[in-house]
């Protein structure tokens, strides 16, 4: 079913399925289009053949301690796992979540997305997704175990759960998980880390076509690619973990995706803005993973960079840190009445 018709369903109809309340469901999620046609899509997923089953709480620790979720939230996270096995809308969408996981576990062209808590005032909401993840990981383990994915490979790509509870900590000051959806990559499989990157199983988009196509390659939108990621807290991005990981990649894929033939890597991010090369040393890690990619800049967006070097709350530039090079030229550019352009580049695997 596609959006349109997702979007035909209304809070009532996803009350219903829940065997609650239409209050119920209003209360816990915004009312918006885009929320509505999330849950219509979780409501219209049909069951597979396994329940879901929240882990024990000895289970949920060592778990967590494994995806490197960071100490101080485990004992939170593992409180919470009790409300979440009573019946109700919470327990509903904590099904369907993993149920819609399932439907798109190891195809990159499905794209799910997962609904947002507007209200995030209780542990239990802000944790949620981080539960849905524990549930899902049994048949994620199963997938990785299919297709011969090492023990190690399997648990760092996985240890993005982690990072990005620690992120929400940094950013906000408490523990949880604001934005899911950044996870539905490495939860259904088509993401996974190999030393310094992550590389995510992708098609090439309109955006870059005409210039790989100029330079003769047989490549073209809507083929394969592997989309790179550049994971945080995991040490310099030095040319020669940079080539480690490429070397990684050409191997891995082969091996375990034979049927699936990646030439082309592509990456989308503010690091490929040229501009950074007016501030940074010509030998920086992040000039030099530049220049591996041909690039295309993007109109101008602020926001992007200061989303991710200072936070998606980053607005007052005079209240920004200025601890390193970086930082003080992304203040220093934008107060010079200049704008930053995030970048979309290429290169042959």
């Amino acid at each position: 079913m596609g959006a349109t018709g997702w979007c035909r369903l209304t809070i009532d109809d996803v009350a219903r399925a829940a065997g609650v309340s239409k209050g119920a469901v209003s209360k816990l999620l915004t009312t918006d289009d885009e929320t509505i046609a999330g849950l219509a899509q979780l409501a219209s997923t049909g069951s597979p053949d396994f329940s879901v089953v929240l882990p024990e709480p000895d289970d949920a620790v060592s778990d967590l301690l494994r995806l490197a979720v960071p100490h101080e939230d485990i004992d939170a996270i593992v409180a919470c796992l009790p409300v979440l096995r009573q019946p109700g809308p919470l327990r509903w969408l904590l099904e369907r979540c993993v149920y819609l996981l399932a439907h798109c576990m190891d195809d990159p062209s499905t794209g799910p997305r997962l609904p947002t808590f507007p209200n995030q005032s209780k542990p239990v909401r802000r944790y949620f997704y981080v539960i849905v993840f524990l549930a899902i990981l049994p048949q994620l383990r199963k997938l990785h175990r299919q297709r011969g994915i090492p023990e190690h490979v399997s648990w760092l790509t996985l240890t993005d759960l982690g990072r990005q509870v620690a992120r929400h900590r940094r950013f906000h000051g408490t523990g949880g998980l604001r934005d899911p959806n950044w996870l539905v990559h490495q939860s259904t499989g088509t993401l996974y880390q190999l030393g310094r990157l992550q590389f995510e199983r992708a098609t090439l988009n309109k955006r870059l076509g005409p210039s790989i196509a100029r330079a003769g390659l047989p490549d073209h939108p809507g083929d394969p690619c592997l989309s790179v990621h550049i994971p945080e807290y995991c040490g310099p991005l030095s040319p020669q973990a940079c080539d480690d990981s490429f070397a990684a990649a050409r191997d891995f894929f082969a091996r375990h995706y034979p049927g699936e033939r990646y030439r082309i890597g592509v990456c989308g991010s503010w690091l490929l803005d040229s501009q950074l090369g007016e501030y940074l040393p010509a030998d920086s890690n992040i000039v030099q993973f530049q220049r591996r990619f041909t690039i295309r800049t993007f109109p101008a967006n602020d926001h992007s960079i200061l989303r991710f070097v200072f936070g998606p709350d980053a607005s007052d530039l005079d209240q920004l840190p200025r601890r390193t090079t970086l930082e003080r030229a992304i203040i220093g550019h934008i107060k010079a009445g200049r704008h930053w352009r995030a970048g979309s580049g290429w290169l042959t695997l």
